[in-house]
């Protein structure tokens, strides 16, 4: 297949990537690149119109990566983009981009379907496993929400299949976490994963620690509150080791993401590797790789004979994202 002119976009809560580039589906040639803050822009589309200018060549092709659900009708894509107010129509879109083959896909469907052009050094491996050739694969990710998605092998390669495994029932697996479910609870009733797996879920944590300790937040945690991103600064000052409040909300979140990845994993057995990725698993490799997550994603009873069978992985390619999109556009007929 001849590479062509593609236009991708990673579209998330909290960040908007987009990316020009050269694309026949097994690769790709970044052309432009550059990311936005979500909340600053009231749609997608002043942002990719702010993208694309009078840039040429133009795209004939593009990929929306969209963290949402994506409804599929006879009239086009519709997208709901989770925590921001953005409804997306990939007919209007198209339109109003000049762009005649614009289609919409699950952010972490993006994602599954970058994975198989992930090098060694995009992986950090935390469990060796048994692959299998052709066997399913799992991918999932902590970010603004918790994301997951399934590869299953057809003809020759791998599709991936969208889903909102993160809005699963919450399981807390010790006393800590059967409190933080009784206090999520009585405020909205339904408790996923997603409350406690997410940025947003970090923060919960550590006021809920806080609250119940009576400690004093550090002034860059409490200003992050205010006017930030408090489950960055909650991250950075645990990973700094400067604050034990905030090293112990670490651990927690660490072991809920561990256990539902375990979770995921016997959901689906996927031999073919189970990959962490989302905004935040980067950005806590530490906390990640000291034995606490692969303590929880085993921790399966009877079945943890099985789970310790399954490779393991943490993505640290920086938009697996946006790659997956970029591929996924050049394989249009």
């Amino acid at each position: 297949m001849s590479e062509t002119v593609v236009l991708a976009a990673d579209v998330g809560g909290t960040h908007t990537r987009v990316v020009l580039a050269n694309s026949d589906g097994t690769h790709c040639t970044p052309l432009r690149e550059q990311h936005y803050v979500s909340a600053d822009w009231p749609d997608l589309l002043p942002i990719l119109e702010n993208f694309l200018g009078a840039v040429t060549p133009r795209p004939t092709r593009a990929c929306l990566a969209i963290a949402g659900p994506i409804d599929d009708s006879d009239s086009g894509q519709q997208a709901h983009v989770t925590n921001l107010p953005w409804i997306l129509d990939s007919r209007r879109l198209g339109q109003c981009l000049a762009i005649p083959q614009l289609t919409l896909i699950n952010d972490f469907a993006a994602i599954g379907h970058g994975i198989a052009a992930l090098g060694a050094r995009d992986l950090l491996t935390l469990q060796t496993g048994e692959s299998q050739p052709r066997a399913p694969g799992a991918v999932l990710g902590a970010g603004t929400g918790l994301g997951q998605a399934l590869l299953v092998w057809r003809d020759d390669g791998y599709d991936v299949l969208p889903t909102e495994g993160g809005h699963m029932d919450f399981a807390p697996q010790n006393d800590l976490q059967v409190q933080l479910l009784n206090s999520l609870r009585a405020e909205h009733g339904h408790v996923s994963y997603e409350r406690l797996c997410s940025g947003a879920g970090l923060a919960y944590i550590y006021r809920f620690l806080q609250e119940r300790r009576g400690s004093i937040a550090p002034d860059t945690i409490a200003q992050a509150f205010e006017h930030g991103d408090p489950a960055a600064a909650i991250s950075q000052t645990a990973l700094a080791g400067s604050d034990t409040l905030a090293q112990e909300a670490l651990v927690e979140f660490v072991r809920i993401y561990g256990a539902q990845a375990g979770n995921l994993a016997l959901a689906c057995l996927p031999f073919a590797g189970v990959y962490v990725a989302g905004g935040i698993a980067p950005k806590i490799l530490p906390a990640l790789t000291d034995g606490e997550f692969l303590r929880a994603f085993n921790a399966k009873g009877r079945m943890e004979k099985l789970t310790r069978r399954i490779p393991l992985h943490v993505v640290v390619h920086p938009t697996p994202g946006l790659l997956g999109a970029t591929l996924y556009a050049g394989r249009f007929p």
